[in-house]
């Protein structure tokens, strides 16, 4: 299964960013996947996450922000971000009006989604998922990166490993049980914020793909129609 490549305007200064369809033929749903702050799209994460998803039925718009595409390191401000989330989620839903929309991504893109959406109510996601929601920087515990998930209007997927250095469990429990219905938290056992389980877990790193992508379809199977 090939991804479709494509293009998108952010806007006039901050310019054109790439992205990349991968829609199963059984697509139920189409998730806009954001990228974290250290890889781009292209990252074997990335694509291990999109693959996994569809053949589960979920498709995916994965989209560079305009640092990843200029080859810059250092994340660009927090408005292009945002304006790269919602002209990602403006494109996708143009590509593929037929399918319901969700948005979300690993770590940094995920939060970049939430954002956004808790910043425009009403708009076309009607669920969120965060493979690996950062909560906090590593060694730094705290729950401020939270506080807008309060204003989401949606329902959210919290996928999150127990090693996860960025985003202690013990503090995300707490979030999600404030979230209350709007929140559904999958702790994955052992996993890092990469998801990468010990050998001495028994399992590899793939089948803990397979169990976050399957997560995915409950939730959209589960989702009030």
């Amino acid at each position: 299964m090939n991804g479709v490549p494509g293009t998108f305007e952010v806007s006039k200064k901050s310019g054109t960013v790439s992205c990349l369809s991968l829609i199963p033929n059984d697509a139920v749903a189409l998730l806009v996947l954001g990228h974290g702050a250290g890889a781009g799209m292209y990252h074997r994460a990335m694509q291990a996450v999109a693959m996994a998803l569809a053949a589960h039925g979920i498709a995916t718009f994965r989209y560079q922000f305009p640092y990843m595409e200029k080859r810059r390191r250092l994340p660009d401000p927090l408005k292009i971000r945002l304006d790269t989330v919602g002209a990602a989620v403006e494109t996708a839903a143009g590509l593929h009006p037929e399918l319901p929309l969700l948005a979300g991504g690993r770590s940094m893109g995920g939060r970049m989604s939430s954002t956004w959406v808790a910043e425009n109510p009403g708009s076309p996601p009607v669920g969120l998922v965060f493979f690996g929601f950062p909560l906090h920087p590593p060694g730094k515990p705290g729950t401020k990166r939270a506080r807008h998930l309060d204003d989401v209007d949606i329902p959210m997927l919290f996928l999150q490993g127990t090693r996860d250095a960025l985003g202690s469990i013990e503090l995300l429990r707490p979030v999600c049980r404030a979230l209350g219905e709007k929140a559904t938290l999958h702790v994955v056992e052992g996993a890092d914020h990469s998801f990468h389980v010990l050998k001495r877990s028994g399992r590899t790193d793939d089948e803990v793909m397979e169990e976050l992508a399957g997560s995915v379809r409950r939730f959209v199977d589960e989702r009030p129609r």
